[in-house]
């Protein structure tokens, strides 16, 4: 989809966007779909040697390769970067973290401690215990120095900004509800019937609709910290303070990430909306394929017939409908999941591309009866704002990771980051996209991606999470009534993470133009990753696999591999005291769940403890090694 291409040179100091490099995106979509007229044999057969088979796509270096084994019990070496007052505060933090009560209560908790303490005295206790222990500092000047110190252990960095507006519960509805809801919504139905649409009144799904019980997108998430929309103004702060986070990535170290959220760019208005035309034209392609006698296949081997397909054009397609879709007058006489992508062409108005085919007319409808020209604006500043950073992280060397939302927003801000790594990614991997593998469809759209970024020839950048959204997502598919698109149970969630990730090792062990965080806290899924690099002759020093925990958590993960030589980061978040207690609380919630499921980390941290006061090291002091 080359809509990005439509955006205009955004007017401001010291920030340009490349035109160019956005226009080039129609000669590249062009470009794929003549690439893709191969034969389904050819297709079935790419499949087969997928993660089915590992023996048959390893690397030809892997039986040359040194195997890596690591040891994670060895207390030592994974603490070594700490002292003994951060192993106490670790201890500390963590026991009090599996207190229901404590828990449950933190944030009143917290608000009684900042009257009885004062001020100042409050900041000082949060800074010797739960934001010590999760924070790195207040500002991109002071968490140099743990930055730094993490990297001379052989961590990098992942900076996101975690400061939240303090928002009660109602105001964040009101402002959920205003910022996803259209002008021509609200003039036709009001708040209410927009919940309670009558029947006709138009063709929106509910998945795709805000709902007032569940406007406070806070309710059930504890991972993830949330951006509710309230003017452009506020989005040009969002995009400074990541701008800030970009440079202060770049100028920490020579290989850092920065983290965004693409609903901290824009009205989420337009998310919601992109979102239910793409899985409308997916769920339309499923149809035709059904009507083919090919449903049931996996996503990449779904291909359809073009010559049934004549009647679509009355959906936009001009003159020979094989050639419109392959640019040429030969090929295989079908058309995959990625050629049907290109039924979104271009156009001049963003709004244009909120279209969807009905099956009953045969032609394509307006997902709303019109857009204002506000509404129109506030579409291509998001996107504006998106390209900013990209070219911005190009410029300093620092790889862009998008962060996933909830399923109602994440179809649109996976194309749309696609989109940036089909312009950015072309030398290195600069944007990395977020895949929740808590969902169904994960396998399905990471195949998708990677076929994609084989055809055109950029580097694939993926990040792969379990996801921080499922109690929230189960709740609202059950009370609003359509599918649930969350994995039956953890389990089922373990095989989709380590199925996607096989898939994209296996793709690196082809032709290393992909990458992957292993995002994961599970040591277990690291174990995984590290037998599969063995097989497929992966070496750290490749930098195509990191690995990723979150600050203060699973250093018995972190430092073993950075100092066995991989690409591992943390995730580091910052900002003022008061302004990342909604992120330290509802890092209190997760760590509860984490900590009651494994005394792990706990007993790690009593071993070491207890080893170096038994051996005199009572003021023991951290030293890197030497070459870290």
């Amino acid at each position: 989809m080359s809509y990005v291409k439509t955006v205009p040179a955004l007017t401001r100091a010291g920030v340009d966007i490349n035109v160019r490099r956005l226009n080039t995106l129609s000669n590249r979509r062009a470009q794929s779909t003549v690439a893709s007229t191969q034969s389904d044999q050819d297709v079935t057969n790419r499949e087969d040697a997928g993660a089915q088979s590992y023996p048959s796509r390893k690397s030809r270096n892997a039986s040359s390769s040194p195997k890596i084994s690591i040891d994670f019990e060895l207390t030592q070496e994974a603490y070594k970067s700490k002292d003994n007052l951060e192993l106490l505060r670790s201890l500390v933090v963590f026991k009090l973290c599996s207190y229901d009560l404590l828990v449950d209560k933190n944030k009143e908790l917290m608000d009684i401690s900042k009257f009885l303490l004062g001020k100042k005295a409050f900041e000082q206790f949060m800074k010797m215990t739960f934001y010590g222990q999760f924070v790195a500092g207040e500002d991109h000047k002071s968490i140099k120095s743990l930055i730094q110190k993490n990297r001379a252990f052989g961590v990098g960095s992942v900076l996101d900004y975690s400061v939240e507006e303090d928002l009660t519960e109602e105001d964040a509805v009101t402002k959920e509800m205003d910022s996803c809801v259209s002008a021509t919504e609200k003039e036709g139905m009001g708040m209410l019937m927009c919940l309670l649409p009558p029947a006709g009144m138009d063709h929106r799904e509910k998945q795709y609709k805000a709902h007032q019980q569940f406007g406070d997108r806070r309710g059930g998430v504890t991972g993830a910290r949330t951006y509710f929309y309230a003017d452009e103004a506020k989005c040009d702060q969002h995009m400074e303070t990541f701008l800030k986070c970009i440079k202060a990535s770049g100028g920490s170290s020579v290989d850092g990430f920065s983290a965004i959220k693409m609903t901290a760019l824009g009205r989420p208005q337009f998310l919601l909306q992109f979102s239910e035309v793409l899985v409308k034209w997916r769920r339309f392609f499923s149809f035709l394929a059904a009507q083919q006698g090919r449903d049931g296949m996996e996503a990449l081997e779904q291909r359809l017939e073009l010559q049934p397909l004549q009647f679509m054009t009355t959906l936009g397609a001009t003159g020979d409908f094989h050639g419109w879709f392959t640019g040429e007058k030969q090929g295989s006489g079908t058309i995959d999941r990625l050629d049907w992508n290109s039924l979104i062409d271009n156009r001049i108005k963003i709004s244009d591309l909120l279209v969807v085919p009905n099956l009953e007319t045969g032609q394509l409808e307006p997902l709303l009866n019109k857009f204002t020209e506000e509404e129109e604006k506030q579409m291509k500043r998001m996107l504006q704002r998106l390209d900013v950073l990209a070219k911005h992280a190009e410029e300093h060397s620092v790889r862009l990771m998008v962060d996933a939302e909830q399923t109602y927003f994440q179809p649109a801000i996976s194309t749309l980051t696609v989109e940036m790594q089909r312009i950015y990614n072309r030398g290195k991997p600069v944007i990395f996209n977020t895949y929740q593998c808590y969902l169904k469809e994960a396998y399905d759209i990471v195949t998708m991606d990677v076929e994609l970024s084989r055809r055109e020839g950029w580097f694939f950048g993926a990040k792969l999470v379990r996801g921080a959204y499922m109690y929230q997502e189960r709740r609202r598919a059950e009370e609003i009534g359509y599918e649930d698109p969350i994995n039956p149970d953890y389990e089922t969630t373990n095989m989709m993470y380590h199925k996607c990730l096989d898939y994209i090792l296996d793709e690196i062990g082809l032709n290393r133009n992909a990458n992957v965080m292993v995002a994961s806290h599970n040591e277990d899924t690291v174990k995984h990753t590290l037998r599969r690099m063995n097989e497929l002759g992966l070496t750290p020093t490749e930098n195509k696999v990191y690995f990723g925990q979150l600050l203060g958590m699973c250093d018995q993960i972190s430092f073993p591999l950075g100092q066995a030589g991989f690409p591992v980061y943390k995730y580091v978040p910052y900002g003022p005291v008061n302004e990342v207690i909604p992120y330290l609380s509802r890092r209190a919630q997760e760590n509860r769940g984490f900590m009651k499921g494994s005394q792990r980390e706990r007993e790690l941290l009593w071993k070491e403890l207890k080893r170096r006061l038994a051996s005199g090291q009572v003021f023991y002091r951290p030293q890197p090694e030497p070459g870290l």
